[in-house]
């Protein structure tokens, strides 16, 4: 009866055949580690955060004058409301976790060289969409934090010439945050946005198998396939040996995720601040407004540079560079592994440089933070310039004709 299903489905809808070209022939390098836990990892979490969100709407009102109390509500008044309002916060601040090491991978083993550029691009294009998925549902809330860091960020497109005011005004929807602007927030965070994350997902999925994942060594496994069967002689099927292989990242995820959601739900100010406990008013403006750390970066190169136009222009290009990856890196070798000194080092800067600009962001201004973000902000540029110069002509290791155990 069971076969007779299948093939009933099969007639109208190619099930077996996707299961097969996506997992069960889908023939993956065997030797992956434990950086390529963060792509399925990240593909759990916008499971979780999808689920938690629809049953978040269903007692949120996205009204200014009830969206604090309405929030307040679920966490007191609903049966297990603070559970799942601490699953999608969690789950935001494990989002950016979670990609960020994925991108990392991505830096570390040359994820974004030929013939993976498309998907290097739409994996940009998903953190694009994420950035703004946080931001909007940021607002929601409607707290201190919530209330005065919407104004900051929106404020910043002001700075752009001619059609600044005009698009700050589209934003908004008001000549100030109030209640039109909660409303599209919430529009785009719960139906928008997240239908545009599926959509990239699915393509940067579609993409990374049409042309086979990259590993650790850089090599290409289609390269040397069994003369018989034509399949690569360094591959394995992804089911069933990498799907229980995630199972093992999954659980170990689950029990960092859980303990941060019992017991440290507000990650001692950083995931949740304090400050957004405190219904918004817009005539008490926070001592210290900064974003959530996974922006804080980005927000330390704004602040870094006196003139706003500037500063807003560095800002949007600390991201836009990382679009263009695969042509600002001409480096043949793909893997860390056989890349030379030079890279190695460059590519520590640039992550203690993120890292710290994202401290700095946190803190109070004053003329050492002020000074401590110029020179991290120099440096994190100074990333993408290196790379382009010494990458022509970089002197690398031999690279194994196929993949190292």
């Amino acid at each position: 009866m069971g076969k007779n299903l299948l093939a009933w489905i099969d007639d109208r809808f190619p099930l077996t055949k996707l299961w097969n070209e996506h997992l069960a022939e889908y023939y993956a390098p065997k030797n992956f580690n434990f950086w390529y836990f963060f792509g399925s990892l990240a593909l759990l979490v916008l499971v979780i955060q999808i689920i938690s969100g629809i049953f978040l709407t269903m007692h949120y009102k996205p009204d200014a004058a009830e969206a604090f109390a309405s929030v307040e509500y679920i966490m007191r008044d609903v049966p297990y409301g603070w559970l799942i309002r601490y699953i999608h916060s969690t789950g935001a601040t494990a989002f950016f976790i979670v990609v960020y090491l994925h991108m990392l991978r991505g830096l570390m083993y040359g994820s974004y060289k030929k013939p993976r550029e498309l998907i290097w691009l739409f994996g940009m294009f998903i953190y694009l969409a994420l950035m703004a998925e946080a931001f909007m549902g940021y607002l929601l809330p409607w707290g201190q934090m919530s209330y005065w860091g919407a104004q900051v960020i929106i404020s910043l497109f002001g700075a752009i010439p001619v059609v600044g005011d005009d698009l700050t005004l589209w934003i908004r929807g008001d000549f100030v945050i109030s209640d039109a602007t909660l409303n599209r927030f919430f529009a785009l965070h719960v139906i928008a946005v997240p239908l545009v994350l599926v959509f990239l997902v699915v393509a940067h999925i579609i993409a990374l198998h049409e042309v086979g994942s990259n590993n650790p060594d850089g090599v290409e496994i289609k390269k040397h396939k069994d003369p018989v069967t034509h399949i690569p002689l360094d591959g394995i099927p992804f089911h069933p040996y990498y799907t229980v292989k995630d199972i093992a990242g999954v659980v170990v995820f689950l029990f960092f995720f859980a303990t941060i959601m019992f017991y440290f739900p507000d990650g001692g100010g950083y995931f949740l601040e304090h400050a957004n406990f405190i219904a918004s008013d817009p005539l008490k403006t926070p001592e210290h407004i900064a974003p959530v750390w996974y922006f804080t970066p980005f927000y330390a190169i704004l602040r870094a540079v006196p003139d706003k136009l500037m500063g807003v222009g560095a800002m949007f290009a600390a991201i836009g560079l990382l679009f263009f990856m695969p042509w600002i890196d001409r480096c043949k070798v793909k893997s860390i592994r056989y890349r030379s000194g030079i890279y190695k080092a460059n590519l520590a800067a640039f992550v203690v440089s993120f890292v710290v600009l994202g401290w700095a962001a946190m803190q109070p201004v004053n003329e050492v933070i002020t000074m401590t973000s110029r020179v991290f902000s120099v440096i994190y540029f100074g990333f993408f310039i290196v790379l382009y110069i010494t990458s022509k002509n970089e002197a690398t290791k031999p690279v194994p004709d196929r993949v190292t155990q």
